[in-house]
């Protein structure tokens, strides 16, 4: 009699094609690991892309698990591991790319460097849909441009995934805050702290109105493309812009002209090269005591998916198949 242990997972089996529920091994957690028993799965658009096989700096050979975010409970410590006890509630950006295994199962194994404990004041749902939203906002508005207290920061696309957390912790680091985005939106950014402004404005207005002309000390471009081409006129002289779509081809005058600079954030790197890990956990550590202070709350659709509604969610995030497009974070609950 086979007594292996099991759990179970949502394999992605072909591109675009259903995930397929199915009883696997149970991972069991090696030298710097944990294993986690999982309670809720965030979804993000890039976890489409690499379903839909169009992500190639992301890409995940299937059949496989797919996920990238988690909230959960500890079931097991490896070696070495000292930061974490079992039964400790754990959120972080763990897998689903590469050779890494997803967060769509009820086990998986992470790096126990890439896991923070979860904000006390979170549900496990909220928990999960922060962790690579949360780390790509603060890569560029910490880690690349250093904000600082008094500083104008524009957030392009403030009220989306990564937007509204940048928002949010521009805002926690004594920022004055501005943020893109359509009317529907603008009641949802004010209430969070920013000064709305819509999105189709021309930016020249828009610089001229909150700036006098002088343009923002800092600004985060979440779209790309032509988001990001404004960005480059909306910043100040010595002025800095930053992105995490940065990925067509620009015309820099703009930032030239100006003196200013320019980051590029991919959040994937630690992930995929297995280098600096450990400032993944650092940044949840201090997202969640930003949650516990009341100046971090995800965004979160008010939707309930489980795992036999996967592909629905992925629809949800995507608005394809007739689905609403989500508004704020989708988060698939596993446990």
């Amino acid at each position: 009699m086979n007594t292996t242990p099991t759990t179970l997972a949502a394999v992605a089996d072909i591109v675009n094609g259903p995930f397929n529920l199915r009883r696997v091994a149970r991972p069991e957690a090696g030298a710097g690991e944990v294993l986690i028993r999982v309670h809720a799965s965030g979804t993000n658009p890039l976890d489409t892309k690499i379903h839909a096989g169009q992500a190639a700096h992301a890409s995940r050979q299937l059949p496989a698990v797919l996920g990238m975010d988690l909230a959960g409970v500890v079931d097991d410590i490896g070696s070495g591991v000292t930061a974490f006890e079992k039964g400790d509630e754990v959120y972080g950006l763990i897998g689903g790319v590469g050779s890494l295994p997803g967060t769509q199962a009820q086990h998986v194994v992470a790096d126990a460097r890439l896991l923070a404990h979860k904000p006390s004041n979170l549900t496990m749902r909220e928990a999960a849909v922060l962790p690579l939203v949360t780390i790509t906002a603060w890569e560029g508005l910490v880690d690349r441009a250093a904000i600082r207290p008094g500083n104008t920061v524009l957030v392009q696309g403030g009220a989306g995934g990564v937007g509204h957390v940048a928002v949010q912790i521009a805002l926690a680091r004594g920022a004055r805050v501005f943020a893109t985005a359509f009317v529907a939106d603008h009641d949802y950014l004010r209430r969070l702290g920013a000064f709305p402004i819509e999105a189709t404005r021309d930016v020249t207005d828009y610089v001229a109105e909150h700036t006098e002309g002088r343009g923002f000390d800092v600004v985060y471009d979440t779209g790309g493309g032509a988001m990001l081409d404004g960005s480059f006129q909306a910043v100040r002289r010595f002025g800095h812009v930053v992105s995490c779509l940065g990925w067509g081809a620009h015309v820099l005058a703009p930032l030239s002209f100006k003196q200013a600079t320019y980051s590029g954030v991919f959040t994937l790197h630690s992930l995929l090269a297995d280098e600096g890990r450990a400032h993944y956990g650092e940044i949840l550590h201090a997202a969640s005591s930003m949650a516990e202070r009341g100046q971090l709350l995800p965004r979160l659709d008010p939707r309930q998916f489980t795992m036999d509604q996967i592909g629905a969610a992925y629809d949800a995030v995507t608005g394809r198949n007739g689905a609403q497009r989500a508004q704020g974070k989708i988060a698939i609950t596993v446990a």
